[in-house]
């Protein structure tokens, strides 16, 4: 009997549980409302970004139709295969860079190693958009900033800093023992093989966690696109797009299409994530047997 009374939630912690659920309730409610809303928006009949009411007077697919087939004005697959090219691309080489720079700086020790990451860290304090202006100088003193050679310049760019981020996969590989490395040395493995055999197994979260940001990162960026693609409308990305289906010249006819684009371009990042969250399960299952 007692037990049963010591088991038995109170009054108070059961009407504190029931003000928590409530407020994440509205907390997923207000998350929830403007993806809903934009979904909705996608399939309104109606054109132009005014409405009297919240939910469409009719529906249609129309948008979505117009969207892939509509090439004179804004040619939004080609601004698809575009953005879907350079993201897949910048992921490899990022998450390649990320975790290079995270094992060496987590396992190694050398002379420049606490410079390098105060220096990075310093760095990363600046936006990167304060050196936007020397970066497009650059690409267009190597060629980089005309005809398809933008996406090039899109992916050295999007590229070439991804190593100074490698804080949060440093932290990661910080909890993995060093013991397993030194006994795979010990053994006669060297480096490369600790890293790829032995350390990245171990790490499949951080992985899937860098491999995300490295795909998001490319996939939503508009102001460095926008620079360097200028008036090269071949080139634009999903991004420059979207913005300018919001130009007045476009907003009447082209802002359903706007909604059902933004419905569009979260397709590969939800894929992704669904792909993807398979290994993280297992990785963080293998962890705590571990």
């Amino acid at each position: 009997m007692n037990n049963e009374k010591y088991n038995k939630p109170s009054l108070r912690k059961r009407i504190v549980n029931l003000l928590v659920h409530i407020l994440l309730a509205v907390l997923a409610f207000i998350w929830l409302l403007p993806i809903f809303w934009i979904v909705l928006t996608s399939f309104r009949a109606e054109p132009g970004a005014y409405t009297n009411t919240f939910l469409p007077q009719g529906y249609t697919l129309n948008n979505y139709i117009k969207l892939f087939t509509d090439r004179n004005v804004l040619n939004f697959p080609k601004m698809f295969m575009n953005t879907l090219i350079i993201a897949i691309v910048c992921c490899i080489i990022s998450t390649f860079f990320v975790l290079s720079v995270a094992y060496s700086l987590s396992r190694m020790r050398f002379k420049f190693r606490k410079p390098y990451m105060n220096l990075a860290m310093i760095l990363g304090l600046f936006p990167g958009f304060m050196t936007m202006i020397a970066q497009y100088f650059i690409l267009k003193a190597m060629g980089l900033t005309e005809g398809s050679a933008i996406r090039i310049g899109l992916i050295i760019v999007y590229s070439a800093c991804a190593g100074l981020g490698f804080q949060i996969a440093k932290g990661y590989l910080d909890t993995i023992p060093r013991s397993i490395d030194e006994a795979a040395v010990i053994d006669g493995a060297t480096n490369w093989q600790v890293f790829t055999k032995i350390t990245m197994p171990l790490a499949k979260p951080i992985i899937i966690y860098t491999v995300m940001t490295s795909f998001i990162a490319p996939w939503v960026d508009f102001i460095f696109a926008k620079v360097l693609c200028r008036a090269n409308s071949d080139q634009f990305t999903v991004a420059i797009g979207l913005w300018n289906m919001l130009q007045k010249e476009y907003i009447y006819q082209w802002y359903t299409c706007f909604a059902a684009g933004a419905v569009v371009i979260s397709i590969p990042i939800a894929i992704l994530f669904i792909f993807m969250q398979r290994f993280y399960v297992e990785g963080m299952s293998g962890a705590v047997k571990g």
